[in-house]
């Protein structure tokens, strides 16, 4: 199997067997990475590494993949180009599309990568835009994978906190694809967006997956396999949401307490990262000055903990990146 030429937007770009071939492609990838293999399937690519968000995770994943498949990647960060600002997106994709092989985006509202991918006649990947982030989603599924035996179909994941955001959305778009049982919890007013939550119930509708979407955290996490969050306030959101969001966030906030709801021994905590989970930033030491909360989201205590496997997750970007390119390029 091959995605020749094929552009990931969303999750629902792909299939459930394709995401699957992409998981297994990127275990094969990092296998070979720490057995200290060289694989050249973009060698002669260039790819236009597009920020318009500030990154680690994505920035280094996605550089670090062309190099090590042998292509060579440009950063074009904020300020870098005219985009949006003296040469429009559509022209900008033509632009592009006539010097570089594929285009990674990060950056704002959705429309903005449709439009690449519509116009620049070359693949385009999605590192994040303000509704979706399906290269997330591929690197918590392989992480999940990883730490757990069970058949995708049998694994729970319980995201508690502001269901709205775009880790948030590719989670719930990716469980309903591959038949999972998904539980979104937190306050109402963050709940999931009307439009995308009934897309993934048609989905899930096909494949057997279970959503529910609720404000009570005992009934939420019951017999979860993962508890999964994110940070309250995403990129681009104006500080003063935070006093609103840590009042009606705070029960959501993950603690030992709430890990043992669970029932699970055995359960494991996720996140995109980057965390608050202590006063080691300066978000973190403001939060605990402004409000006396020591670890936002979730407790440093938890962070630490065994369970914990969010250093994986950042590390499996970088294989599921690669698995991407390769598969798109039909080269392995």
């Amino acid at each position: 199997m091959t995605l020749l030429g094929r552009n990931l937007l969303t999750i629902f770009d792909l299939s459930s067997s394709e995401v699957m071939y992409l998981l297994d492609l990127a275990v094969r990838l990092k296998q070979m990475k720490k057995q200290g293999e060289v694989t050249d399937c973009l060698k002669g690519r260039n790819v236009a590494l597009i920020f318009e968000k500030t990154s680690t995770r994505t920035r280094c994943a996605f550089e670090i993949a062309v190099s090590d498949l042998g292509g060579n990647a440009m950063y074009l960060g904020p300020g870098d180009t005219q985009l949006g600002h003296k040469e429009s997106f559509k022209d900008s994709a033509r632009v592009f599309g006539r010097m570089f092989d594929a285009i990674e985006y990060r950056g704002f509202d959705h429309s903005r990568i449709e439009t690449l991918a519509r116009y620049s006649g070359i693949p385009v990947w999605n590192g994040l835009t303000d509704q979706h982030h399906p290269t997330q989603f591929l690197a918590d599924l392989m992480t999940i994978r990883e730490h757990c035996k069970k058949p995708l179909e049998q694994v729970s994941i319980a995201y508690l906190g502001d269901a709205r955001n775009n880790v948030a959305n590719s989670l719930l778009e990716g469980a309903a694809l591959m038949g999972m049982d998904i539980r979104m919890v937190g306050p109402e007013q963050l709940h999931t967006d009307t439009e995308i939550l009934n897309r993934c119930l048609a989905v899930a509708r096909k494949t057997g997956a279970r959503i529910s979407i609720g404000t009570d955290i005992e009934k939420g996490v019951t017999g979860a396999d993962f508890l999964y969050t994110d940070v309250w306030v995403s990129m681009g959101e104006p500080e003063e949401v935070w006093k609103e969001r840590i009042e009606i966030l705070r029960p959501y906030r993950v603690d030992a307490r709430l890990m043992s709801l669970t029932g699970n021994k055995d359960v494991k905590f996720l996140h995109c990262l980057p965390a608050y989970h202590d006063r080691d930033t300066y978000v973190g030491e403001k939060i605990f000055l402004d409000y006396g909360l020591d670890g936002v989201e979730v407790t440093d205590e938890v962070f630490e903990s065994e369970a914990s496997i969010v250093f994986d997750q950042a590390e499996n970007r970088l294989h599921t990146i690669k698995a991407v390119m390769a598969a798109c390029f039909g080269n392995m």
